[in-house]
């Protein structure tokens, strides 16, 4: 693992999105070591300087590989913005750090879940880059284009939901006879145009800083989208 380079290149790259007593917080907190000093004269930014200390730190402090990639990943993740923890991980994968350990218990958390192929295919990688957000929107973003698809429809959100689930809409769960398959056609109508307003308008609009989303929160947004997925490919197309 190149200790040296990504301490550079992290302290350069998060030294605008955090502050001095937010990366010695969460050095304290995460990493768990005394912050020594090292001197390193490319180094101009008092910010970029706390994180280099810290990893270099990190890097001499006996460890076994596991463990002190397990600690560098998630000091690094917890001090990026949203919009860079897919770049930051892609840097640290690169540079030598095994994800392999240290998303062991995330994926074990993601694929206890039994999501359905679709979540698995949008948003596994994100998730494991703790990136909770866009995890989440992604699906959001593919329960509405599958539904498009098989609605043969051009209306879009909430408004596509409200319409092709509906008692007349195109995409029956059942016979629709009974006050039971009504409710249940119903029900799901309105959870898709929930799924719609509640998560994919908002995360489409609002950036990931006004809108965070943590991990167990994200589990469970996608248990309902994967939940959705299985109502949608029981759903039959009838146009009559």
């Amino acid at each position: 693992m190149e200790i040296r380079l990504i301490a550079t290149q992290i302290g350069d790259r998060l030294k605008y999105d955090t502050s001095v007593n937010e990366i010695n917080r969460v050095g304290q907190s995460i990493l768990k070591i005394n912050k020594e000093s090292f001197i390193n004269n490319s180094i101009t930014s008092v910010r970029a300087q706390e994180i280099y200390d810290w990893i270099m730190t990190l890097g001499k402090t006996s460890l076994n590989k596991d463990e002190r990639t397990k600690r560098l990943v998630k000091f690094c993740m917890e001090l990026a913005p949203e919009e860079q923890k897919g770049s930051i991980s892609q840097f640290l994968i690169d540079n030598g750090c095994d994800y392999n350990s240290v998303n062991k218990d995330n994926l074990n958390d993601f694929h206890s879940r039994n999501y359905h192929s679709e979540i698995v295919k949008h948003s596994q990688k994100l998730f494991l880059q703790q990136n909770y957000f866009h995890s989440v929107f992604e699906s959001a973003k593919a329960f509405n284009n599958c539904v498009k698809i098989k609605s043969k429809s051009d209306r879009d959100g909430q408004d596509l939901m409200m319409s092709v689930f509906s008692l007349n809409g195109v995409l029956k769960l059942n016979t629709g006879i009974s006050d039971t398959e009504k409710s249940v056609q119903d029900g799901v109508k309105f959870l898709t145009s929930g799924l719609m307003r509640a998560v994919r308008n908002p995360t489409a609009h609002e950036p990931a800083l006004d809108w965070p989303i943590n991990k167990q929160e994200c589990l469970d947004f996608l248990s309902m989208i994967s939940f959705l997925f299985h109502q949608l490919d029981k759903s039959v197309y009838y146009d009559g």
